[in-house]
């Protein structure tokens, strides 16, 4: 496929001669080593890439790029600047592999410096031993690094695109992880797509519930193996970020940087059981307690089952059922309070307003209705649960 590519004018000043041109092109293989060479010595991460597989890939593009160059110098091309298909196609392919095999712009831009001025050296000796006037090196010299920005552009570009389609592919495979935690995937598919996504699987993953308009603030503050996931629906509008090993000390951290940006924070849990801290964190927004779920543990249990709830409710205040509704609502109340302060019949009347000595006659009352159940431990509990 031919790309387009951005392009600076390198329509030549001079024209070399078909001798020169000849004397060049035997120049070649030595130059292309000379340039390798070069590359090894003067740039660390290219130290060990240009020995296997991707130095042959190298080695082939730079042959690429100096016969291009020769064609556009002899006039051959002069007609076809702007194209230079095999050799900007090169440069452009080289910039894509140098992306993927981790390297940066930047030592790929010192690899292209360090080539032209081994290039321009070598070649403008031979082009001068084969004739070219030495007025005319200027021009030459312009027209080498001239050509060197086209080709290194064209990298450029490679490169970037490279990362941006890796970065998209890999971000789809994130998002993929994320529905199957959320889906309840097994252990082996959840381990396959962390190997495909080439994502570090933490100790635990922290559901946060935030809103779009915060989610890039927040993802600048915590872990960059946060996983995001934007459309799901059971959080309405807030996007969905798996915070990683954000447990113990970290979980202080986490929630200061949320604070006051209207988000919900779950309970850290092991990564494969992230979806628990997603339901936990989804109910508390749906209610609206605020930021740290786990400041809301009892109204969460309590909750869990509204209906066994009512249900439990009725049964544990059956005894009540026969008395007039204000009658009854006073003596739930007091027994509420009876439960939580432990029978501190002072503790009690402060908390419902009262003397004390109208908490002991209700409390006779209750005991007149209740029996010995107040004394059994299990009723104790089922009264705690439906009344706290």
């Amino acid at each position: 496929m031919t790309r387009r590519f951005p392009r600076r004018s390198t329509s030549p000043a001079i024209t070399l001669s078909a001798d020169i041109v000849d004397r060049l092109h035997g120049l070649l293989p030595r130059v292309g080593e000379d340039v390798v060479a070069a590359i090894i010595a003067e740039v660390p991460s290219y130290q060990d890439a240009l020995a296997g597989p991707m130095g042959g890939t190298i080695r082939t593009a730079v042959g690429v790029a100096l016969g291009g160059f020769l064609s556009i110098a002899s006039g051959q091309g002069a007609e076809s600047v702007p194209a230079t298909p095999e050799a900007l196609e090169g440069a452009y392919e080289l910039g894509r592999g140098e992306a993927r095999s981790g390297r940066t712009t930047e030592a790929l831009l010192a690899a292209y410096r360090i080539g032209a001025r081994v290039a321009w050296r070598e070649l403008s000796s031979e082009a001068v031993a084969a004739g070219l006037p030495p007025e005319a090196l200027v021009e030459f010299a312009a027209l080498v690094f001239a050509w060197i920005d086209e080709v290194s552009d064209a990298s450029v570009a490679g490169h970037g695109d490279e990362l941006a389609t890796t970065g998209r592919v890999r971000q789809r495979l994130l998002e993929r992880l994320v529905r199957q935690l959320l889906n309840g995937a097994t252990t082996e598919v959840l381990d396959d797509a962390v190997e495909r996504a080439g994502w570090p699987p933490p100790t635990t993953l922290t559901a946060a519930l935030v809103p779009p308009s915060q989610v890039s603030s927040v993802l600048a503050l915590v872990s960059q193996d946060t996983l995001v996931l934007e459309d799901q629906s059971a959080a309405d509008d807030a996007t969905l970020l798996f915070v990683p090993d954000a447990h113990g000390h970290s979980r202080a951290v986490l929630l200061r940087t949320v604070e006051g940006r209207g988000a919900v924070v779950g309970p850290a849990k092991p990564w494969r059981e992230a979806r628990t801290s997603y339901d936990r964190a989804v109910r508390v927004r749906e209610a609206g307690w605020g930021e740290d779920t786990e400041a809301h543990l009892v109204p969460l249990v309590l909750g869990a089952d509204p209906e066994a709830r009512a249900d439990l409710r009725a049964s544990v205040l059956a005894p009540l059922s026969e008395l007039r509704p204000a009658t009854a609502e006073k003596l739930t109340e007091t027994l509420r309070c009876w439960l939580l302060h432990h029978g501190r019949r002072d503790d009690v009347a402060a908390a419902l307003f009262v003397h004390p000595q109208t908490v002991r006659y209700r409390m006779g009352q209750l005991r007149e209705l209740y029996g010995d159940l107040l004394d059994d431990p299990e009723t104790v509990l089922a009264l705690t649960v439906a009344l706290g």
